[in-house]
């Protein structure tokens, strides 16, 4: 990948967790196995993949919300280590999926939003704070008048407006977006992408978007980067991802994109994967995917096909593509 500098820049990210008890049967779970990819300025790069790939752990370990087991991420060019991670605390934060529990039931979304603002003392008085307050509550189109009241008294949809709002209070220039839409409803779904594309174009936040949702994640992000069990399989520009995927698993991943004309969806070819996605804890030697891939020869069966650039911008790990 190119030497200018970015925003994001992870290199080499593993993140492996000892499974099982006692000395002997000690397992290592590699849930995210040599991950690297760089978001730009105000960039959103979409990261999709099965339930149990590794995506989610991928957006904390970045975060350091996981102690990394390797790799490195740089931050505009600043390596990110466990003992500078609180400096850039305030400008790389989070939303989580879930905004039922990510809420403290016991706090006023006064006391959620602000904080941060106290953690980082943001505010020099106490009306300088509930203006603050007021005025995130409105940057994601909720009334400030909401403040007072306690996050169980929301919906599902105005709970993940509280959690946005509690990122964007230290002012950050990145947010990890941890599958924000999946515990929505389809209606209030467009709703919350929508806030998400009107405080980049406000505000100029750059995206992770983690999403199993490829239409999601396509309307969202400016690139895409598609994982299987712990590692990037193929990434590129959006558009050349949904209309021409290159990696097989991504071609599966495309098929089953459900189409909104009938006439469309009958000449639609949909690739079934056959075969189970194989444990974490114990991988495939070779190629991870070869187990239910149809072109898969002996040669993927003997090594692990690395992540190369195929096409300017297009980067894609198999040894047939």
């Amino acid at each position: 990948m190119s030497e200018q500098k970015h925003l994001v820049d992870v290199r080499g990210l593993k993140e492996y967790f000892s499974v099982g008890s006692g000395v002997l049967n000690k397992l290592e779970l590699k849930a995210v196995d040599d991950v690297s990819f760089t978001i730009d300025e105000g960039e959103t790069l979409g990261l999709v993949g099965e339930s149990g790939c590794g995506k989610t752990t991928v957006g904390r370990t970045l975060l350091y919300l996981y102690k990394p087991t390797a790799g490195e991420v740089y931050f505009d060019g600043r390596l990110v280590t466990e003992k500078n991670v609180s400096e850039f605390r305030k400008d790389m934060q989070i939303v989580f999926q879930d905004p039922y529990s990510s809420l403290n039931p016991r706090m006023t979304v006064s006391d959620i939003i602000g904080e941060p603002l106290d953690i980082h003392k943001l505010y020099s008085t106490k009306k300088e704070r509930a203006e603050r307050i007021a005025e995130l509550l409105t940057l994601v189109g909720l009334n400030s008048e909401h403040a007072n009241r306690y996050a169980h008294e929301f919906s599902g949809g105005q709970r993940q407006r509280i959690g946005i709002a509690r990122a964007l209070a230290v002012n950050p220039r990145f947010i990890v977006c941890d599958e924000p839409v999946s515990a929505l409803d389809v209606s209030i779904q467009a709703q919350i992408i929508n806030t998400f594309e009107d405080l980049q174009q406000k505000l100029g936040i750059a995206y992770l978007f983690i999403a199993h949702d490829l239409l999601v994640v396509q309307h969202m992000s400016k690139r895409i980067a598609v994982m299987y069990l712990g590692r990037i399989v193929e990434i590129g520009p959006a558009k050349d991802i949904i209309e021409s995927p290159i990696h097989p698993y991504t071609e599966s991943l495309i098929s089953a994109i459900p189409m909104p004309d009938p006439e469309t969806a009958r000449h639609k070819h949909r690739i079934i994967l056959e075969g189970d996605v194989p444990s974490p804890l114990h991988m495939p030697k070779g190629c991870p995917f070869r187990t239910r891939c149809r072109y898969a020869t002996k040669e993927c069966e003997e090594s692990r096909p690395e992540l190369r650039e195929i096409a300017p911008e297009r980067f894609v790990a198999c040894h047939h593509r």
